[in-house]
């Protein structure tokens, strides 16, 4: 079953809605953006779907062999199986978005929010993921302009617990609305385990699934009408993911 993020939400009845359809990650955006919301906006949906990850009993994996730090393939199959396991202990998974931001600052919004990952979707280094006190999503910007040939040339095992391609659109880190080359995300989904992201919608996300097969899908703008997360929408896309 392909994991299904819905990004961009900004109030209890958001996440909530988003649950009951049956997303495994809901997106809390602290970015500087239209979405962004503050520490009690956050806080209220938090509580809205419970205790956090934390406060649960879990049953942890086995330790990542050494080994497997060196290699990009193992180390986010490690990761996928991680975050699979939390979700049999909480679904869904909320998921602090930043970008560019001192990590003192990522620390302290993330534990006082009670998110459970962090999401850096800026030009951080794949080191500071070492310094963040929640798991991390580590997003990798793709140019639909000027796609690489192979963005596994960034990304570092080792680090981050999860990987995301989305697309580079001109100012944009995320949540253009835009695309980028999926065959170049097939690839990468061949290798490793990622979570495709830009310009998804219910209408395109089952081909999207069909051609790039990725671990994961992340949708923001394509669940929105008027600026505002529309539910129907919501159901719609993780219908059309679960079908697929």
């Amino acid at each position: 079953m392909t994991i299904v993020k819905i990004c961009g939400n900004r109030t209890p009845d958001d996440v909530i809605a988003a649950a009951e359809a049956g997303a495994d990650l809901v997106g809390i955006v602290f970015a500087e953006s239209r979405r962004r919301v503050d520490i009690a906006e956050a806080q209220a949906m938090v509580r809205a779907l419970g205790r956090p990850l934390h406060e649960h009993e879990m049953d942890m994996p086995p330790p990542v062999q050494s080994h497997v730090r060196e290699h990009v393939g193992e180390w986010f199959r490690h990761g996928a199986q991680v975050i699979e396991g939390h979700l049999r202990t909480k679904r869904p998974l909320t998921v602090g978005v930043f970008a560019d931001q001192p990590v003192e600052e990522v620390n302290e919004i993330a534990l006082e929010a009670g998110v459970d990952l962090v999401q850096l979707s800026g030009d951080e280094s794949w080191e500071v993921c070492l310094l963040v006190a929640r798991p991390v999503i580590q997003v990798v910007h793709v140019s639909p302009l000027d796609s690489p040939s192979d963005p596994l040339a960034q990304v570092e095992p080792g680090f981050a617990l999860a990987l995301m391609l989305d697309s580079a659109h001109g100012q944009y880190r995320g949540g253009s609305g835009q695309a980028f080359d999926w065959d170049v995300a097939r690839e990468v989904a061949s290798r490793v385990p990622m979570l495709l992201a830009g310009g998804l919608s219910p209408e395109n996300v089952a081909e999207a699934i069909e051609r790039v097969r990725p671990w994961g899908v992340d949708v923001s703008s394509g669940t929105e009408t008027n600026g505002a997360k529309d539910y129907a929408r919501v159901r719609a896309f993780i219908e059309a993911v679960h079908a697929a």
